[in-house]
C-alpha cells in the first residue's frame, strides 16, 4: 500500500498522459473517427424537360448543398449532384420551381436555395426589311450614287420580349473619304429605338451583301 501511495500524483498524471497520448495517435490516424464534418459543395442549377420553342429565364445559377459525411466513404464528387429544375409542361407565365437534387444515397442537411423564381418565354421569330446604316464622319464631298442588299430582308428569332424591342434591323456602311465602289458581306444588327444593338437574337442570315457606290458630289442642290 506505501508503495501505490508514494508519488500517488505524479503516478496519476502519468497515467493521463499515457491515455491522451493513446487517444490522440489512435484517433488523429483515422480522421473519419477523429471528426465527422458536413460537407458543402456548390453545383449548377440546369433547367431540364421545358417544351419546344419556349426559354427559360432565372438568376439563380448556383445551389449550395450541405450534406452529411458518410463513414468509412469518400466525400462526394460535385459532379455526383444534379440540382434540377422539372419544367414540364409549363408555357410561357411567372413560376417558382422547387429544386430537385439528383444524387447518390446521401442525408441532406440544406439546401439554398430550395426553389428558384423563373420567366418562360416563348422563342417566336419575325421578318424584317433591311436597312442601310452610313457610318463615319460625314463627307460632304462624297455621296451615295447607289446602294443594294441582297437579300433585302431577314428572320430574327428570339424570345418574344427582346423581339419586341426590335425597332429596325440595319447594316453599317463606312462613309469613304473619296469616291469608290464598296463591295462585301456585313452582319445584320437588330436595334432598339435609340439605336443600340439588341444582344439575345439570332439573325437568319447572319451575313449579306452590301453593294454601294461612292462619287464625287457635284455641290448641287
Amino acid at each position: 500500500m506505501q508503495i501505490i501511495r508514494k508519488n500517488f500524483g505524479l503516478k496519476v498524471l502519468s497515467l493521463a498522459l499515457a491515455i491522451t497520448g493513446w487517444a490522440y495517435f489512435r484517433f488523429a490516424a483515422n480522421p473519419v473517427i477523429a471528426a465527422r464534418f458536413d460537407q458543402q459543395i456548390s453545383v449548377p442549377i440546369v433547367a431540364a424537360n421545358l417544351p419546344v420553342g419556349y426559354i427559360a429565364h432565372f438568376t439563380d445559377k448556383e445551389a449550395v448543398v450541405t450534406i452529411a459525411s458518410r463513414r468509412n466513404q469518400p466525400p462526394i464528387k460535385p459532379d455526383e449532384v444534379k440540382a434540377v429544375l422539372d419544367l414540364s409542361n409549363k408555357t410561357a407565365g411567372v413560376y417558382n420551381v422547387p429544386i430537385q437534387l439528383v444524387a447518390p444515397a446521401v442525408a441532406v442537411q440544406s439546401l439554398s436555395p430550395a426553389s428558384v423564381s423563373l420567366t418562360i418565354e416563348h422563342i417566336d421569330e419575325r421578318s424584317y426589311p433591311l436597312a442601310l446604316h452610313y457610318t463615319g464622319a460625314e463627307q460632304k464631298q462624297i455621296v451615295v450614287n447607289s446602294a443594294r442588299v441582297d437579300p433585302a430582308g431577314v428572320t430574327v428569332h428570339g424570345p418574344t420580349s427582346l423581339l419586341s424591342e426590335v425597332a429596325a434591323v440595319r447594316v453599317d456602311v463606312p462613309i469613304p473619304t473619296v469616291p469608290t465602289a464598296f463591295d462585301s458581306m456585313v452582319r445584320p444588327v437588330p436595334v432598339d429605338s435609340l439605336g443600340q444593338e439588341i444582344m439575345g437574337l439570332e439573325v437568319a442570315p447572319d451575313l449579306v451583301r452590301v453593294q454601294a457606290h461612292f462619287v464625287q458630289s457635284t455641290g448641287a442642290k
